[in-house]
């Protein structure tokens, strides 16, 4: 498995199935990573250095370690219920999220669902939101009228990796 793969692996492992090698997660989602590398080994054989090179040099940031990098956790987008101890934070007036064409009318009309995942993920810019709406297809980027949002008393926080989270975005606050 390249460098790649693994990253994937590791967020299967650490955002959504730790059971699949028989982890458990603590409630704030940390992983203990002697425990995570000795299970993952029947799988997939993941050296330490291997694992500080996927959470230092990563794009997207999606792993974190404690301080003395005895534990690591993904920094959002778990469907595992974890408590990330995010404090709620003010956003900037607007964020934006990308999708496809073929979930735009949806949208619009019921708002944005957290789905299987435990918050609605959100990026500062436009850059971003294009890339994940580029996924699945040819993107279409909404702007999310957040700071609108948190006047009228829905939390937001944002995650280690810069994801901007929120439990759901009202389709009154978006714009195509």
């Amino acid at each position: 498995m390249n460098q790649k793969e693994t990253s994937k692996f590791l967020s299967l492992i650490l955002r959504h199935q730790p059971e699949l090698i028989g982890l458990q997660l603590d409630n704030n989602g940390w992983a203990d990573v002697d425990t995570l590398l000795a299970l993952a080994a029947r799988r997939k054989r993941i050296t330490r250095e291997e694992l500080e090179t996927i959470v230092a040099e990563s794009d997207k940031q999606r792993f974190a370690f404690n301080e003395d990098h005895s534990k690591i956790r993904a920094n959002q987008g778990h469907s595992v219920q974890v408590d990330l101890e995010l404090p709620v934070t003010t956003p900037p007036e607007f964020l934006y999220h990308g999708t496809t064409g073929a979930f735009v009318d949806e949208i619009l009309k019921t708002g944005i669902k957290k789905m299987s995942r435990q918050h609605v993920h959100l990026s500062i810019d436009k850059a971003t939101a294009t890339k994940v709406g580029s996924r699945r297809g040819i993107p279409v980027i909404l702007t999310i009228r957040s700071g609108d949002m948190h006047r009228d008393g829905i939390p937001f926080f944002v995650s280690a990796n810069g994801v901007w989270l929120t439990d759901h975005v009202p389709a009154k606050y978006i714009s195509q």
